[in-house]
């Protein structure tokens, strides 16, 4: 699960939740799962060549403080090698009591996300895919309003008789066409490389996703003790681990981890944050997909997806 902290100068942070259940459930994100599975693209373009034509599929999560976040996306494939998709969400953070610098009621206001997105997956080798989207995104807190235009990168290597995949992505690079306010802000550039591999003799699938790589620095990084990290903390802070046991071809079930959020937002006598696990199923031209994430003592998630293949 994304953690809106990770660089406080950037907007539109909501880009960084997940709208695929099995990512959120491998430690809140994945880009090199190889699937059919059309929630997977919007995580990583190039993932789209590998999903069936004509899928639609609809999600919906439950978020920190009663926000909702709903979303749809439709594919088409052109070829052999080419696919494209569209896509949307929307995040509703709820109604707001609004007052002044003298403490004076002004009224309620809402705060809302918008995002629709085209994405495009090219099959350049047989190993390699690659995908762009491109992205409109609008957000309205209260009377302010931004608007924003953005493109995500990525590429896939798959070795089939291997069963191992590794994927790089470059997601939210763009700006602002609209500044909520003077200053224009940046938008949450992400550098993630993946890496998924199932075991040859087990029903076991494991990966490693690291992310936010362009800010490999401890000056973004804080212990609840104040004490500074060390390369490991480091690496382990940038990294989401995750697993699936494969139960038949049609069921599995996932667990994973996120040491960041167990580190930064748990409290004394709080157990599990940062774990997130699921379960995927698949009857006929359905899939269903849901998740759970514990974020911190006081607050979880919910992710659902449910596709169907026109």
């Amino acid at each position: 699960m994304g953690l809106f902290a990770q660089d406080g100068s950037s907007v539109f942070n909501f880009l960084r939740l997940p709208i695929s259940a099995h990512a959120a459930a491998l430690g809140g994100n994945n880009i090199s799962l190889i699937e059919d599975d059309i929630t997977l693209a919007y995580h990583n373009p190039a993932l789209l060549i590998n999903t069936t034509d004509n899928t639609l599929n609809l999600n919906y999560m439950t978020y920190i403080s009663d926000s909702k976040v709903a979303g749809a996306m439709f594919n088409k494939v052109f070829s052999d090698r080419s696919a494209g998709a569209i896509a949307a969400r929307y995040v509703d953070y709820g109604s707001f009591d609004g007052y002044d610098a003298d403490n004076t009621a002004t009224g309620s206001f809402d705060a809302k996300d918008i995002e629709v997105k085209i994405m495009y997956s090219y099959l350049l080798s047989d190993r390699i895919s690659g995908g762009v989207s491109g992205k409109f995104i609008t957000s309205k807190y209260e009377s302010y309003n931004s608007i924003a235009l953005g493109v995500d990168l990525g590429v896939n290597y798959y070795n089939e008789e291997n069963d191992f995949s590794a994927s790089l992505t470059l997601s939210n690079l763009g700006g602002q066409v609209k500044a909520f306010d003077d200053k224009t802000e940046k938008m949450p550039f992400d550098v993630q490389m993946g890496f998924t591999k199932r075991l040859s003799h087990a029903p076991l699938r494991i990966s490693v996703t690291l992310n936010n790589l362009n800010h490999w620095s401890k000056d973004h990084f804080y212990n609840a003790d104040g004490s500074e990290d060390n390369f490991t903390e480091l690496l382990f802070k940038h990294a989401l681990f995750g697993a699936d046991l494969l139960l038949g071809d049609n069921f599995q079930v996932s667990l994973g981890y996120n040491y960041r959020i167990s580190q930064e937002l748990s409290v004394s006598g709080s157990k599990w944050d940062g774990i997130t696990a699921g379960a995927n199923l698949a009857i006929k031209k359905v899939k269903l997909g849901a998740s759970y994430s514990k974020l911190h003592v006081s607050s979880s998630s919910f992710l659902f997806n449910i596709s169907y293949a026109l």
